[in-house]
């Protein structure tokens, strides 16, 4: 069995960016290289082996991939999905880098890394972080250490990519008009019930070329993350409604009536007793749901009902 993750986003991620052409998406749409433009699926190759250290098992996820970039392999590295800011990164990341050099070397004939132009894989360190708050870890590895200045190029070094998702502003992450571009927008959702309503149709707006196979892909991410906890019966229904076309609006739609759903129902079940005692008065259909704030046809549904809850 897996080790469970801490944070139920890394398993979304993880789906996500496990898939090669997602990954070079990540790469290409927030890392301004050359290098990164070079980069297409069949370049790629994922790593099936995770290099977290033992006490952050239950924490977090890594990826690696093989990436050949002008015949040469290049390692990248992912840590995802950091929530908050962790100050040791740099040096969490160093361990992590030393162990994928570790186990390359595993695998090469000893002759040939003895031989005078046997070079070590570049690897390519890179973080996912969603936290609120600004990410004010060191980006250089040479930053954490003590008088590292007086040292100069003696002193080792590396940076990290940093992927900020909620740094991002709306506009950005919109005109991707991709797949990674989407999550990333979703992703800054403040409130479940009114503003991820308002996001996805914006969104929508803008991903109208999405492709079935993508579209797919953000459907399961969005429900292994925004729609978790929903009954049974209830992810059902909105499963129903986005298979009829396998559209982006449709997924809109099946969240939109589901969360709408929700509403009425607490809001039912929090008025029940005043409708009742108000159904005891004699109180018309108009005035209980202008009292109660419930569409009148609810009401009606409760009156109907109500013979037979005495």
């Amino acid at each position: 069995m897996k080790d469970e993750i801490h944070n139920p986003n890394d398993k979304g991620y993880k789906y996500i960016l496990s898939i090669k052409r997602l990954f070079v998406q990540l790469l290409r749409s927030f890392v301004d290289q050359g290098w990164a433009k070079k980069i297409t699926s069949d370049d790629v190759d994922l790593v099936d082996k995770s290099f977290i250290l033992p006490d952050f098992k239950n924490k977090e996820a890594d990826l690696v991939y093989k990436v050949n970039i002008d015949g040469s392999s290049i390692y990248f590295y992912l840590l995802e999905l950091q929530s908050s800011v962790d100050f040791q990164m740099p040096y969490r990341l160093l361990l992590y880098m030393v162990e994928i050099w570790r186990t390359v070397l595993k695998d090469i004939d000893s002759d040939d890394v003895s031989k005078k132009n046997f070079r070590l894989p570049v690897i390519v360190p890179c973080v996912l972080y969603n936290g609120t708050d600004n990410w004010t870890a060191k980006r250089c590895f040479k930053e954490t250490l003590f008088k590292y200045e007086e040292f100069g190029d003696l002193v080792l070094d590396f940076k990290y990519i940093l992927f900020d998702i909620k740094r991002y502003t709306d506009e950005e992450l919109l005109n991707l008009a991709n797949l990674i571009g989407s999550v990333f927008f979703i992703d800054k959702t403040k409130d479940r019930s009114s503003d991820l309503i308002v996001r996805l149709k914006e969104m929508a707006q803008k991903v109208t070329d999405l492709s079935l196979e993508d579209t797919n892909v953000l459907w399961n991410w969005f429900k292994n993350i925004a729609a978790r906890g929903l009954k049974p019966d209830v992810e059902k229904e909105i499963d129903d409604i986005f298979m009829k076309e396998g559209k982006v609006e449709n997924m809109v739609y099946a969240i939109e009536r589901v969360i709408e759903n929700e509403k009425i129902e607490a809001r039912l079940e929090a008025r029940m007793e005043v409708v009742i005692e108000m159904i005891k008065d004699g109180d018309s259909l108009e005035k209980i749901a202008r009292v109660t704030k419930l569409p009148i046809e609810t009401v009606q549904k409760i009156v109907n009902e109500f013979p037979r809850n005495n």
